[in-house]
């Protein structure tokens, strides 16, 4: 878990598979994941992100669990496992994306990451909101911050044909800013939106 920038003071070591084995046995379930969450520790914490009823969260839940992040697999896990399905995921990705502290910061641009996979009824227009704040976020040197930015910015360009050209555009111009961390993030993107095998997928699905 250390190697992989995982904290790991408080856990148990459970693999994710076996959480995920242990939140279908145990179904959905609003206040077993509160009282997960509020141990504290990382394994209970993750399995609480697979059992939570995202029909029941509640906007001061998200902030009190957004401030408890510590580490980025639960960053992660939170957003995709649970916040996406939300109906504040949109403005708390949009929100999150502009704070200062690393990992509330990272979990907004995981957010859009999130929902340009599995948010199927999602306009065009959300993903489009979403192109102008990755690049106020490109320059941002911490790497869970930068890793996010470059996640989310791949998840909308494959998402289709039209934000495909989109977020190319967008890759462009973090490309011209002057900052190592932003050229990174447009550059590994490009590779990826620009590749054949992504653009014949876009072509074919269109």
């Amino acid at each position: 878990m250390a190697r992989f920038g995982i904290q790991s003071s408080n856990s148990f070591g459970v693999s994710v598979p076996k959480l995920r084995t242990f939140a279908r046995e145990l179904g959905q379930d609003h206040s077993l994941a509160l009282q997960l969450w509020d141990t504290g520790l990382h394994d209970a914490r993750l399995l609480a992100t697979m059992v939570d009823d995202p029909r029941q969260v509640t906007v001061d839940q998200m902030e009190k669990w957004a401030g408890d992040f510590d580490s980025w697999d639960v960053v992660d896990g939170c957003c995709g496992n649970l916040f996406d399905k939300t109906p504040f995921a949109i403005a708390k990705a949009k929100e999150w994306c502009e704070r200062e502290e690393e990992f509330e910061k990272r979990a907004g641009f995981v957010l859009m990451a999130e929902l340009a996979v599995h948010d199927k009824n999602a306009k065009d227009q959300v993903f489009l909101s979403f192109l102008p704040l990755i690049i106020g976020g490109a320059a941002d040197k911490r790497n869970f911050v930068k890793k996010a930015v470059n996640w989310s910015l791949r998840q909308i360009g494959k998402r289709s044909l039209k934000l495909n050209r989109a977020a190319v555009s967008t890759a462009l111009k973090i490309q011209k800013m002057k900052s190592g961390s932003a050229k990174w993030v447009a550059s590994d993107a490009l590779r990826e939106l620009k590749s054949p095998q992504v653009q014949k997928r876009l072509r074919r699905s269109k």
